[in-house]
């Protein structure tokens, strides 16, 4: 697997990107809105990174792709997971690299491929209610919303967005 864009590349994890997943990871926004995708330390980074790495011949994942730019350096990761009957799209930016349409570029990118390796024609998207700029990649990369209100989110009840992307 290996999707292209104007200024990204989307492909499967390597062992040894996972300096660059525990750095992507300690940023304030991923720590505020994911924080169980955190990774203080590199070694916890490559244990995840061999985990995710195990999932991508499965059925059931998750399965977690890198973005990269196009200059080889990793920015932050799309992904999707299996949520009940279907599927949840996540995805992060590092915080140096937000702001310039990434994050809507790589998932856009990612939905097709993946619902059709999912054989999914809808997939689901939750963020915070205040997380603005997560609702806002979704509605850039065609998720209409389907509730808002108190929800679960993190292992907690939570004010919460749910969108839903339908495969055209």
């Amino acid at each position: 697997m290996r999707l292209e864009t104007e200024r990204l590349v989307i492909r499967p994890f390597t062992p040894d990107m996972a300096e660059a997943v525990h750095r992507n990871s300690l940023d304030e926004d991923n720590r505020r809105f994911v924080p169980d995708e955190v990774f203080e330390t590199v070694e916890e980074a490559e244990e995840t990174v061999r985990f995710l790495l195990s999932r991508y011949e499965t059925a059931d994942g998750p399965f977690v792709y890198p973005v990269l730019l196009k200059t080889g350096e990793n920015i932050g990761y799309v992904q999707a997971v299996s949520v009940g009957d279907g599927w949840e799209i996540g995805y992060h930016i590092a915080k140096p690299y937000t702001g310039r349409g990434y994050a809507a570029e790589a998932v856009s990118a990612f939905l097709p491929w993946i619902a059709g390796r999912l054989q999914a024609d809808r997939i689901t998207g939750i963020c915070l209610r205040e997380n603005i700029a997560s609702a806002r990649v979704m509605e850039k990369c065609g998720f209409t919303p389907v509730f808002s209100g108190r929800g679960q989110y993190q292992g907690e009840i939570r004010d919460i967005i749910q969108m839903q992307w339908k495969r055209p």
